[in-house]
């Protein structure tokens, strides 16, 4: 299990860098609602992971937090983005 994750750990990770450079370097303001949208999935996979190897079930609330304030947060946007492009 270990090794598992530690594998796991290292993908995230380097899928944290990638995003985080896609957040900061990107051309317009959508593709940095996506790079934060997706850091938010990292670290509720990161999470899982960890609750995972663990083997402690607190952090599932955390985990559902983060998936919700994701998903409303990108629903927000895009809402408000449709209404200005009109």
């Amino acid at each position: 299990m270990t090794v598992v994750a530690v594998i796991a750990a290292v993908i995230l990770t380097a899928a944290g860098l990638l995003t985080t450079y896609r957040v900061v370097m990107g051309p317009s303001t959508l593709d940095r609602v996506v790079g934060v949208d997706s850091l938010m999935a990292i670290a509720a996979s990161g999470l899982a992971v960890w609750a995972a190897y663990s083997a402690d079930t607190t952090v599932v609330p955390a985990i559902v937090a983060l998936a919700l304030v994701g998903f409303l947060g990108s629903a927000a946007v895009s809402r408000f983005r449709v209404r200005d492009d009109k």
